[in-house]
C-alpha cells in the first residue's frame, strides 16, 4: 500500500517544477545541517591543545574526538525514526537548541578535565544527528525527478566541520578558548529561532501510525536499508577517514608540514562537499546506479595508483582529489538511491540507520591506517584494502542494488 501511494504521487508530481517555497525550505534546513555539524566538529581541531594542556594520551586524545562522532552517528536511528513521525518543523529547532547546552558547557567549564570533556562530547553528538532530519525533510519537499539534487544540496552542509576546523584553533589564539564555543551557541540560538519561525513540513507529508518500534523492525526488513548503509559506509566513511587521518598520512608520508598538510585536506574536504550536489543531479539524470559505479571505480583506481606512493605533485594530487570528488558524488548518489527506493513514511527511519553506518564507516580505515603503518612502516597495504572495499562495492552495485532498484521501477510501474 505504500508503495502504490509512492508511485501515485510521484506520477502526480512528475514534470512539476519544485516550488520557490521548497527552495526556501531547502535553504533553512542545508543551513541548520551546516549550522549543527559545525557544533559537532567543535572538539576535533582542539584535540592537540587539550593533549598538551591535559596531559592526555594518544589514546585519550582519540577517544575524545571519537565521542561526539559515534553519538552523532548512532543518535541518527532514533532522531531519524522521530522525523518520519513529527517531522523536521518540530525536529530541527529541538535538535538545534538541544545542541546549545553542550557547547556552553564545554566553552565555559567542560575544558579543565578529560571527564568533563568526555561528558560534554557525548551531548554534542546531539549536533550530528541533524542529518537524519534533513534528508526526509528535503525529501517530501521535492518531486521524486528532483530529489537526488535537492538532497545533494542539502548535504553540502556537512561542510560545517571545515568551518569548525578553518575557525576554531584560530579564534582560541585570538582570544581564549571560550570563545569558538559561545560564537557557535550563538549562531545555534538565532537559527533554532528562525527555524521554529519559518520551517514547514511540506504538504501532504506522509505520517507513519504505527509505534516506533514496529517502524523500526518494518524499516530494518528494508532490502534499501543495508544496501544504501553498505554504499554509504564505503562513500561517506571514505570520506570522514580521510579527513580525520589524511593531514597524518601527508605529514609522515610525504614530509610536509602541519599546516601545509591540513591545507591540502581542506581542499579534499571542500572538493568533496561540493561535489555531493552533482552526484545527486547526476542520480536524477543518469540514475544512481550508474553514478555510483562510477564514482566507486574512481576510487579503485585512485586508491591503487596511491598505494604506490607516487609523487606529490602531480600524480598524488590528482589520485587524492578524484578520489574526494568521487567519494562526495557517490554520497550524493546514496541518498538519491535512498529516495527512489525507500517508502515515503520511512524516509526518516531508514535515513538514520543509512546516515549511522556512514558515520561509523569512518572510524574504522584511520585506526586501520595506523596500525599497519606502525606494523610494517607503509601505507600501501592500507590503500589496497580501500581499493579491494571498493571494488567489492563496485560489484554489488552492479548486481544486488541494480536488480533491486529495476525490481522496484517494475513494480512501479505497474501500479
Amino acid at each position: 500500500m505504500v508503495q502504490s501511494s509512492m508511485t501515485e504521487s510521484g506520477r502526480a508530481a512528475a514534470g512539476a517544477p519544485a516550488p520557490g517555497r521548497a527552495w526556501l525550505m531547502l535553504t533553512l534546513a542545508t543551513v541548520g545541517f551546516a549550522v549543527n555539524f559545525w557544533a559537532w566538529a567543535l572538539l576535533s581541531p582542539l584535540g592537540p591543545r587539550f593533549k598538551d594542556t591535559l596531559d592526555l594520551t594518544s589514546f585519550q586524545q582519540s577517544l575524545l574526538v571519537a565521542v561526539p562522532v559515534v553519538v552523532g552517528s548512532l543518535g541518527r536511528i532514533p532522531v531519524g525514526a522521530l522525523t518520519d513521525r513529527f517531522g523536521g518543523r518540530v525536529m530541527f529547532p529541538i535538535i538545534s537548541a538541544a545542541t546549545i547546552v553542550p557547547v556552553l558547557y564545554l566553552g565555559l567549564a567542560g575544558h579543565s578535565s578529560l571527564t568533563a570533556l568526555l561528558a560534554g562530547g557525548f551531548f554534542l553528538g546531539i549536533g550530528g544527528t541533524a542529518f537524519a532530519v534533513g534528508v526526509p525533510f528535503v525529501s517530501a519537499w521535492f518531486p521524486p525527478e528532483r530529489r537526488g539534487l535537492a538532497i545533494g544540496v542539502f548535504g553540502m552542509g556537512m561542510g560545517g566541520t571545515a568551518i569548525s576546523a578553518l575557525t576554531t584553533v584560530k579564534l582560541v589564539d585570538a582570544n581564549s578558548v571560550a570563545t569558538p564555543f559561545l560564537i557557535t551557541a550563538g549562531v545555534l540560538t538565532a537559527y533554532a529561532a528562525v527555524a521554529a519561525l519559518v520551517l514547514r513540513d511540506a504538504p501532504g507529508r506522509t505520517v507513519p501510525s504505527e509505534p516506533l518500534r514496529r517502524r523500526m523492525a518494518a524499516t530494518l526488513r528494508l532490502g534499501v536499508t543495508w544496501q544504501a548503509s553498505a554504499l554509504y559506509a564505503v562513500a561517506f566513511g571514505g570520506y570522514v577517514a580521510f579527513s580525520v587521518y589524511l593531514p597524518t598520512y601527508l605529514k609522515t608520508g610525504y614530509d610536509l608540514t602541519q599546516a601545509d598538510a591540513a591545507n591540502r585536506m581542506a581542499g579534499f574536504v571542500l572538493l568533496a562537499v561540493a561535489m555531493r550536489p552533482m552526484g545527486g543531479w547526476l542520480s536524477d539524470r543518469m540514475g544512481p546506479v550508474r553514478v555510483l559505479a562510477g564514482t566507486l571505480a574512481v576510487v579503485l583506481v585512485g586508491a591503487l595508483t596511491q598505494s604506490f606512493t607516487p609523487a606529490l605533485a602531480p600524480v598524488g594530487t590528482i589520485a587524492f582529489l578524484a578520489m574526494a570528488a568521487a567519494l562526495g558524488a557517490g554520497s550524493g548518489a546514496v541518498f538519491a538511491l535512498v529516495a527512489l527506493m525507500a517508502p515515503a513514511n520511512k524516509v526518516g527511519s531508514v535515513t538514520g540507520i543509512v546516515g549511522a553506518a556512514g558515520g561509523l564507516g569512518g572510524f574504522v580505515p584511520p585506526l586501520l591506517m595506523g596500525s599497519l603503518y606502525g606494523a610494517y612502516g607503509s601505507y600501501a597495504i592500507g590503500l589496497i584494502l580501500l581499493a579491494a572495499v571498493a571494488a567489492v562495492a563496485l560489484a554489488f552495485t552492479e548486481t544486488g542494488v541494480r536488480h533491486a532498484l529495476t525490481r522496484r521501477t517494475r513494480t512501479a510501474h505497474s501500479h
